[in-house]
């Protein structure tokens, strides 16, 4: 029995790990308490830069809480679904090629299975502007909660969609 469940523990870290992975790594750049635990880790909120990597000059900034205690030691917390997000040039804009009018940019995981923290791009060809936004999906039922952030290229640089 105990190895049955050991199994099935496995496996399903496993298949998060792979539903988790692709896109962009995170960065971290800081984090701050927000509430003291006793045994493990404080819960927190945590700053993370993700370098966009269809288009070179452009970084986005998400801040969101991070659970601690033992369950966030052992990372079997699920964070809550409150993130903030704002993007900016950096450098030169350099698009290689053309970009979906909308595209998964970035995702991270924030429970065991389930529930993953996604940053999604999306193109205003009209204004030459790329839109950033940020919210928390779950197999069963995602959030309301978003936050939004938009780039304006320069019109010397026009942004090619597919």
């Amino acid at each position: 029995m105990k190895t049955a469940l050991s199994r099935l523990f496995t496996t399903a870290l496993l298949a998060a790990g792979l539903v988790a992975g692709g896109g962009a790594r995170a960065e971290p750049l800081a984090e701050v308490s927000t509430v003291w635990k006793l045994i493990g880790p404080n819960h927190k909120i945590v700053v993370e830069a993700y370098d966009d990597p269809l288009v070179e000059g452009i970084t986005c900034y998400v801040s969101r809480a991070k659970t601690g205690g033992l369950s966030g030691a052992f990372g079997l917390a699920e964070d809550v679904a409150e993130a903030s997000i704002a993007c900016r040039q950096v450098g030169p804009v350099r698009i290689a090629k053309p970009l979906p009018a909308k595209q998964e940019v970035f995702s991270e995981r924030q429970s065991i299975l389930f529930k993953r923290l996604q940053v999604v791009r999306m193109v205003d060809a009209r204004r030459n502007v790329l839109v950033y936004l940020t919210y928390s999906d779950k197999i069963i039922e995602g959030s309301p909660q978003n936050s939004v952030t938009a780039v304006a290229v320069d019109r010397g640089t026009p942004i090619p969609v597919r």
